[in-house]
């Protein structure tokens, strides 16, 4: 039976809009992986999404995942409330339009390869990979603020 791959993600922004942030650790056995990036006039949940997106999409071959998030909005957007959107059209349940619609359709196209769980983690408590994600995110807005000057 093979490994299960353990992904930590973490989104933030600078404003809100602002510049934004993403980070990725990924765990599988003893291997570990750090992964960033940043964006320019976005939001946190945005940068939520990404952050899973980019995860799932850096694994080579469908795999066993369990994804850790202090996301709220990507939790259960994801395991809930993207049913209705789809058979709604995209529409909440006040008849709106759903936000970072282009982010979600990116999410389920990446989310279909993989057998997910998804977890969510109370933020800034200390666990590590969520703390290693956060940091990840953090300085990825930072960079992009000192190359922005």
């Amino acid at each position: 039976m093979s490994k299960i791959i353990e992904i930590y993600t973490d989104g933030a922004c600078s404003g809100n809009p602002g510049i934004g942030g993403w980070g990725v650790y990924l765990l599988y056995g003893d291997n570990k992986r750090e992964m960033s990036g940043s964006e320019y006039d976005t939001t946190n949940n945005r940068m939520e999404l990404t952050a899973a997106i980019k995860g799932l999409n850096a694994l080579k071959r469908s795999s066993s995942v369990i994804i850790y998030t202090d996301s709220v909005y990507l939790k259960d957007g994801i395991t809930k409330w993207i049913f209705n959107w789809q058979k709604n059209n995209w529409k909440n349940a006040n008849k709106k339009d759903v936000k970072n619609k282009d982010l979600w359709v990116s999410l389920i196209e990446s989310v279909e390869k993989h057998q997910i769980e998804w977890r969510w983690v109370k933020g800034h408590i200390g666990n590590v990979g969520n703390e290693i994600a956060d940091n990840l995110a953090t300085n990825a807005i930072l960079d992009a603020k000192s190359t922005q000057l």
